[in-house]
């Protein structure tokens, strides 16, 4: 019994060290990318196992970092809507929409869709979205919540 635990023990200790490889480590930094969207732009970045992006509106600029398992993507939305989503390394997924008047959403991937070149949010978005930009997006009414209910005249604006 203790010849087992000490084996496991020395498979646990050892392991992890095995599996590494010379050349599995980042010499350099690849270069950032990005994309203007209108009066917003993104940027990103990437040093080793950590990303890094830079969204810029007309009155701010906000840097986040994480370590992901894909993305940043960037994508622009009649020419206004800069959309931003990515996975962390963990598995949660992440969808935010930038405005140009400053406001933005943000949902967990998991309660958005995309059907063809359109995402489609929860119905509950369509009121925090600036007028101008609420033809830009298709509503569903899958997240009835009690915090967050679904009037029936918002019932009307939903495709399923």
């Amino acid at each position: 019994m203790r010849a087992a635990g000490a084996l496991l023990l020395g498979a646990f200790i050892i392991g992890p060290a095995q599996a590494q490889t010379a050349g599995s480590t980042t010499t350099g930094t690849p270069p950032a990318s990005g994309l203007a969207c209108g009066a917003l732009k993104a940027a990103t970045s990437r040093t080793g196992a950590t990303s890094s992006w830079t969204i810029s509106t007309p009155s701010e600029k906000t840097t986040e970092s994480g370590s992901l398992r894909s993305g940043p993507r960037f994508e622009c939305i009649d020419g206004a809507i800069l959309v931003v989503e990515f996975t962390s390394s963990a598995g949660h997924s992440f969808f935010g929409a930038y405005f140009p008047d400053g406001m933005n959403i943000g949902y967990g991937r998991q309660q958005i869709e995309r059907r063809g070149t359109r995402f489609v949010l929860p119905v509950q978005a369509k009121a925090r979205i600036p007028e101008p930009y609420r033809a830009s997006f298709d509503y569903h009414c899958r997240l009835n919540m009690p915090a967050d209910p679904i009037g029936s005249t918002a019932r009307a604006d939903c495709i399923f």
